[in-house]
């Protein structure tokens, strides 16, 4: 071993005498002889003998090499260089400033002095519902993690027991929107959503506008029938609004949002809050309405006298509300006359329908004339919704693995229950009727005309919408007490009644959670938050001016007041 040799540049390492007897290659790593065909002409075995005896050594020799690189580094050069460090990963939380300002705005209205006839439980509930509406809004993290979170801290603080806090997930309304998208995915995946947005299409699709116009009137004819927002746009409208949004190529997380579907939603969601407005069936919670109605002024309004003093402005909101997004939001695609051919070929190409669109059709037939006529057979909407969505489970149209995928539904239904909790047990502890009483003794101590106090009233009735997920939680909370004051300070009885009903149904159009068709709508992710409360808002002030200007109008035409 003592007679070995190691070179480290060149990594070879043979014994002196073996080196003597056999002629050395020539290679890079050497200046001796190559191995060629003269080096042993008379002993061709030795020569092969000695090639492999190099090929051997050779690659002892870069093993070597390459164990010993890092010695024979440091010995020759002065400093090694240090390889660079990994990137950091990026974080995967929630985002930082969001969450702060949503915290903080729970904290500083917690730590405030709870006003006079409030109790300690319903200002620490109303300080942990900001803050998840803050957080709703920034989204720090995903709405239903938010909401969640919301809950949590509600009962962390004990300001909700667990059941209380939780409650909202026995209500029908969040899970009837869940099972809107369901429908929706069976709607689509089975090609009935394309047949029928081919339709659509081919009859209305030669221009952007026509198209949302079909869209809406066919809503509004379909409203006085299905008392249920929520049943109207999530199990019939939402599905196949997302398929002529797909079929136009507008599609959710590729840029082409903008392209039809963002103002498409955003229309067929503010309209569906005025439908909802026009017909005393029209929203669950209007029958409600015309009950306390009756209750506080003991004057009646019946179906007719409904429709025929919303039919007007309704019309006129229904017109105007599309042609005004439609200008402040517009759709990058306006006309396309193209289409209405395209769509046509589409249908030749799709053949007659198949068997599971045959099954997805009947299904949807059946769960729409269960909500029309429902209330005869004593079948709620969420009920004939269940039994829907059981036939296209049963017969493979849609299966429960394609149901938990359905993530956009499951948030939905966390968020909006939550929401539904907190905005109910605000009302329950109290702060709601102190609010509304606050309210009352503040108008009418101004002194001011019925008018100019029925115009505050009913702004802040309007506005406090915000505070609730529900309509009819609203009605509940508010209805009576602002009308009592209204009548108390000369405002005609009767008609202060019908406006505050008309107004319940178009204040939903404020928020993703004002009312049963929002979270649908919104859920389909083609309109940014920030984007869906700022139009809200626009439009709400519009359809006020509408309600109380034009309406204001045709109410002295027809005496209601």
């Amino acid at each position: 071993m003592a007679s070995s040799v190691l070179v480290c540049n060149s990594g070879v390492h043979l014994l002196p005498s073996l080196r003597h007897r056999l002629p050395l290659p020539r290679s890079p790593l050497s200046r001796t002889p190559a191995f060629s065909s003269r080096s042993n002409p008379i002993f061709p075995s030795l020569r092969s003998a000695s090639a492999e005896s190099f090929s051997f050594g050779l690659t002892s020799a870069r093993v070597g090499r390459s164990l010993l690189a890092p010695v024979c580094a440091s010995a020759s050069s002065p400093a090694a260089v240090p390889a660079p460090a990994p990137a950091p990963a990026p974080w995967q939380g929630a985002a930082l400033k969001p969450l702060a300002a949503s915290i903080a705005t729970g904290v500083i209205l917690w730590l405030v002095p709870c006003p006079a006839g409030v109790s300690r439980n319903a200002w620490q509930l109303l300080a942990i519902f900001l803050a998840t509406i803050v957080g709703i809004i920034t989204q720090p993290l995903p709405l239903g993690a938010v909401a969640l979170m919301g809950l949590g801290a509600s009962v962390l603080t004990k300001t909700l027991s667990f059941t209380a806090a939780f409650s909202a997930f026995g209500d029908p309304i969040p899970w009837l929107i869940a099972l809107a998208f369901f429908f929706a995915r069976g709607f689509i995946k089975t090609g009935l959503g394309n047949r029928v947005a081919y339709q659509f299409v081919s009859l209305f699709g030669s221009s952007t506008l026509g198209l949302g116009y079909s869209l809406v009137f066919s809503e509004a004819l379909l409203a006085p029938a299905i008392p249920s927002v929520s049943a109207r746009a999530g199990g019939i409208f939402l599905p196949l609004v997302k398929s002529l949004c797909q079929a136009c190529g507008s599609n959710v997380g590729d840029g082409t949002e903008n392209r039809l579907g963002s103002w498409l939603m955003l229309t067929c969601f503010q309209t569906s809050a005025i439908s909802s407005a026009m017909f005393l069936t029209a929203m669950a919670a209007n029958p409600l309405s015309a009950n306390l109605t009756y209750n506080t002024i003991k004057q009646t309004i019946g179906w007719t006298d409904w429709a025929v003093a919303a039919i007007v402005p309704g019309l006129i909101s229904l017109i105007v509300v599309p042609l005004l997004l439609y200008v402040i939001y517009p759709p990058t695609v306006k006309s396309s006359p193209d289409a209405p051919k395209l769509a046509r070929q589409k249908l030749e190409k799709m053949g007659p329908m198949t068997k599971n669109e045959i099954i997805m059709t009947g299904t949807l037939l059946l769960t729409v004339g269960l909500w029309i006529f429902g209330g005869a057979l004593n079948v709620d909407a969420v009920t004939a919704a269940i039994l829907g969505l059981s036939i296209l489970l049963v017969t493979g149209v849609v299966t429960w693995k394609e149901c938990l995928a359905e993530s956009v539904a499951w948030d939905t239904l966390t968020w909006f229950a939550a929401l539904i909790a907190m905005a109910g047990y605000l009302n329950k502890y109290g702060l709601i009727s102190w609010f509304s009483q606050t309210v009352v003794k503040f108008v009418g101590g101004l002194g001011l005309s019925w008018q100019l106090s029925f115009g505050i009233l009913v702004l802040l009735y309007f506005y406090s919408h915000y505070f609730f997920a529900s309509g009819a939680a609203h009605i509940g909370a508010m209805f009576t007490a602002f009308l009592s004051v209204a009548s108390a300070l000369g405002t005609p009885p009767l008609f202060g009644a019908m406006v505050l009903s008309f107004l319940s149904n178009l204040m939903g159009g404020l928020t993703h959670y004002g009312i049963g068709s929002a979270p649908v709508f919104y859920g389909a992710n083609y309109v940014p938050l920030a984007q869906w409360w700022g139009y809200g808002f626009l439009v709400s002030v519009v359809n006020i001016i509408i309600w109380l200007g034009v309406g204001g109008f045709w109410w002295k035409t027809i005496g209601l007041w």
